[in-house]
Order: structure tokens, then C-alpha cells, then sequence
């Protein structure tokens, strides 16, 4: 379980109430930006469990030109020397592949660190070619994807057939977007995913600025230890 944290107290919150691993990002209400080296090194420095730290430098699109590629090599290299488990990062082209280009250059400067390819995945033309190309770096150990539509519950089939192409690639899917509590067991018993990224559905009113709910935390970790155990 895999959940959002924009804030020290979120993290603590995640990782005192079930939570396996933290995706750390500031921007929230806009998918996620990457946050500050303050709030990065303050969230490390507070919990154990693994942090995976958000690498995109602006909202507008996925992408990026020569300016864009700069700072975020740049971030990278400050991000790295706090030493977190990984980063989330997604690059793509023009006409909707992944930018194999961009990649392979933020790739070499995250040496050692574990990289997630976010939900850019789900803007691209074709989601199984995509992961065949992502299944080429060694270093990308998970894909963070909805199947391609707004809410991750309408993609139940493709989320099935994109989990088979990632588990032959070497890859783990990290199934979210729209999940919450009420519908985490419905989906984990139809989909067969083994990890899960929650954001608002385990929030105090299920809003992206009311922080996390413990209660939600809880029962969300409950159901996927059901699960990892049956």
C-alpha cells in the first residue's frame, strides 16, 4: 500500500497506520509536483518505511523540453544525495510514446535508486507498447497507472491484461487513481494487482487539502493483508 503524503505529518500518519511505502510530492490538487528538499530530507529524517519522491517540474504536461530536462537532472542529483528509496518520474513524446531520450538521461543521473514511471503512462497512445519500452531499463521497478481512464475502477479489465505484460517485463503495476476503502476488496479480487496507490480516497473527507484519515488508513491495510494472507 502505497499512499500520498504532501507533508511530514502525512507521512507519519502513513506509515503509523498500515501504509508500506510513501510517494512524496508537493502540488496535489495538480497530480503531483516535485516537492522541496526541505520537506524531502524532514520526511526522510521522520519514518522508516520506503519514500519515493515525486521528480516533475511543472504541472503543464508530461513533455519536457531542454530547460525542463535541466532542472529536474538537477533535482535528481540534490534528491539523491538524501538517499530515499526512489523516485517517480515519467517522460513522453510529442506524439504520445515514452521519451526514451529523456528518460535514459534522468535514468543515468538516478543511478541506484529505484524509479516508478508515473501516470504519464496513461496519456501515451499505446499502454502495452509503452511498458515493453520501459521494460528495457532495469532500474524502472514499477508503473504507476489508472489503465488509461480518470478512475482506475473503469479500467478493471485493462488493469488485468497491463499487470500480465509488467509482471513478464520484470515490473510490478501500481494499480491507483479513485480507489478507496469502500472499493479496494471488489477491486483487489477482480484485478489480482499486488500494490496499490492511494491519495484522496484515504483522506479526511476524501479531499486532496484535508490530511489523511487514520481510520481510512487502517481499513484499507486491513483489506490488503486480507488479501496478501488468503
Amino acid at each position: 500500500m502505497e499512499v500520498i503524503a504532501t507533508s511530514v505529518a502525512d507521512a507519519r500518519l502513513a506509515q503509523n497506520n498500515g501504509a508500506g511505502r510513501i510517494e512524496l510530492i508537493s502540488g496535489i490538487g495538480d497530480g503531483g509536483v516535485t516537492p522541496s528538499l526541505g520537506l524531502i530530507e524532514q520526511v526522510l529524517a521522520a519514518v522508516t518505511i520506503p519514500v519515493h519522491v515525486m521528480l516533475r517540474p511543472h504541472a503543464q504536461t508530461f513533455c519536457y523540453d531542454e530547460d525542463d530536462v535541466r532542472t529536474m537532472l538537477t533535482d535528481i542529483r540534490s534528491i539523491r544525495r538524501l538517499r530515499p528509496a526512489g523516485i517517480v518520474v515519467g517522460a513522453l513524446t510529442a506524439d504520445g510514446l515514452v521519451d526514451t531520450t529523456v528518460m535514459e538521461r534522468l535514468l543515468v543521473e538516478a543511478e541506484g535508486m529505484s524509479v516508478t514511471f508515473h501516470r504519464a503512462i496513461d496519456e501515451v497512445k499505446d499502454q502495452e507498447q509503452a511498458l515493453l519500452t520501459l521494460g528495457r531499463y532495469a532500474s524502472i521497478r514499477r508503473v504507476l497507472t489508472s489503465g488509461g481512464k480518470p478512475n482506475v475502477l473503469d479500467s478493471v479489465e485493462t488493469i488485468k491484461r497491463l499487470d500480465g505484460i509488467c509482471k513478464e517485463q520484470m515490473m510490478t503495476l501500481l494499480a491507483g487513481s479513485g480507489l478507496r476503502v469502500e472499493s479496494l476488496a471488489a477491486f483487489l479480487s477482480a484485478t489480482g494487482v499486488s500494490e496499490v496507490h492511494l491519495g484522496t480516497g484515504v483522506r479526511v473527507d476524501s479531499s486532496p487539502w484535508k490530511p489523511l484519515d487514520p481510520a481510512k488508513l487502517r481499513a484499507a491495510a486491513e483489506i490488503i493483508a486480507n488479501f496478501s494472507n488468503s
